[in-house]
């Protein structure tokens, strides 16, 4: 395999994590007496332009299907985080009834509603059905596709350009990130602003967040990284902000090559702090199998002891980066009974992989179990005060990364 980005060939391997099926293939209870698809998941790093990566085994049309589960409302916190986003961008560009939004992967419309709200003309693509429909509902133009140039360029002469477009956690996802980049240009008004959020290469290192790897993200970035796509496209970033969100996100500010806005110093000091945590050093990248599997290891062992005890031991979010933590570890409902979500989509379902059934919030009032294991750690905090009922049994929250922590 070649590098997404540049071309040279992948000889280093970032971490292996076996196989696994797609992250949001969730199974039906008669999917369980049919064959599952498993692929490989394993992670490059191209020593040329450092762009880590997925290795090419599926297609994106086989992971985002129509009955994609992913719904981006589900979270409070992520609901809030959006609309901070959208006041703060509406009075810093001075958007208004002219302008154009466009937002790439709008999934339920939880950011775009909040300019259909101030009377902002929007637009959201998004391919996956389930999602489309919910964000149509709340009055969302939405084209159901792919983006990518050639819909880029189709927007443009349709006269479609947007002075802001946004992409929250997609530009990971996307298989041909050139193609993608391109299309942004194509997309964007003259002296108009490109937002992406997407996790921080550095902080998944930092944290050992391999959790975060699946085959729907393609791509882990850095902020050099980005930039340097960024420029081969056309554009230029000229800011940056570090987000909590997700474990540690970065919030790139950028436009057109020739856009007169100048860089930051933020944007100076991760490119900086990227550099001195060894993010262009292959050193870095060698050394992170150890440490995912020593997380692996760690929480395999406390769900047997836990066993072993008569002890019960349940999880709460049924997401993406828990299936990976599942399957790679081998978890199936013997060691981990249920696991809880919010989302109607996914309940009386079962994890991809792992098979463990899908039951609604209120089964953790109905079952006591003693450990609640919180897979999507980065809402814990929100998942322990919305289940905050789990303590009046005695029931005590377990993570598992960035290492294995029982609250008291």
């Amino acid at each position: 395999m070649n590098c997404r980005h540049c071309s040279a060939p992948l000889t280093h391997t970032f971490v292996d994590l076996g196989f696994a099926p797609a992250s949001n293939a969730y199974r039906t209870a008669g999917d369980l007496q049919r064959p599952e698809t498993h692929y490989p998941l394993k992670v490059k790093v191209c020593k040329a332009c450092w762009l880590v990566q997925t290795e090419d085994y599926a297609q994106a049309e086989e992971l985002f299907k129509p009955d994609y589960a992913y719904f981006s409302s589900t979270s409070s916190s992520w609901l809030a985080h959006a609309a901070r986003y959208s006041q703060r961008m509406v009075t810093e560009l001075g958007l208004g009834a002219d302008s154009l939004v466009i937002e790439v992967a709008s999934n339920d419309g939880y950011l775009l509603r909040n300019f259909v709200a101030a009377g902002i003309p929007c637009l959201g693509i998004e391919p996956a059905t389930g999602t489309a429909d919910v964000a149509q509902s709340l009055g969302i133009p939405v084209l159901r596709e792919f983006f990518g140039e050639r819909l880029g360029r189709r927007l443009a002469v349709q006269g479609r350009r947007a002075d802001l477009i946004v992409g929250n956690n997609v530009y990971a996802h996307v298989p041909d990130i050139n193609d993608f980049t391109r299309g942004l240009r194509h997309a964007l008004k003259p002296g108009g602003t490109i937002t992406l959020e997407f996790p921080h290469l550095m902080r998944l290192i930092e944290q050992t967040q391999f959790d975060t790897v699946y085959h729907e993200h393609f791509s882990y970035l850095s902020l050099g990284v980005a930039c340097r796509i960024f420029e081969a496209a056309g554009l230029r970033v000229w800011d940056v902000e570090e987000l909590p969100t997700h474990g540690g996100s970065l919030r790139l500010h950028g436009g057109h090559a020739d856009d007169p806005r100048t860089g930051t110093s933020n944007m100076r000091a991760v490119l900086a702090e990227e550099a001195r945590r060894g993010l262009f050093d292959l050193a870095t990248y060698a050394a992170f199998q150890a440490r995912a599997d020593r997380v692996k290891d760690d929480l395999l062992d406390f769900l047997i002891q836990r066993k072993r005890a008569g002890q019960r031991v349940a999880a709460y979010g049924a997401a993406a980066k828990g299936n990976t933590l599942l399957n790679y570890a081998g978890v199936k409902p013997d060691l981990l009974s249920f696991v809880c979500d919010a989302a109607p989509s996914k309940q009386g379902q079962f994890m991809p992989g792992s098979h463990v059934p899908i039951l609604p919030p209120s089964a953790l009032s109905e079952r006591r179990p003693d450990f609640v294991l919180i897979l999507p750690w980065n809402i814990a905090s929100e998942v322990r005060s919305q289940q905050a009922v789990v303590r009046s049994w005695g029931g005590r929250f377990v993570v598992a990364v960035p290492e294995l922590a029982v609250d008291d």
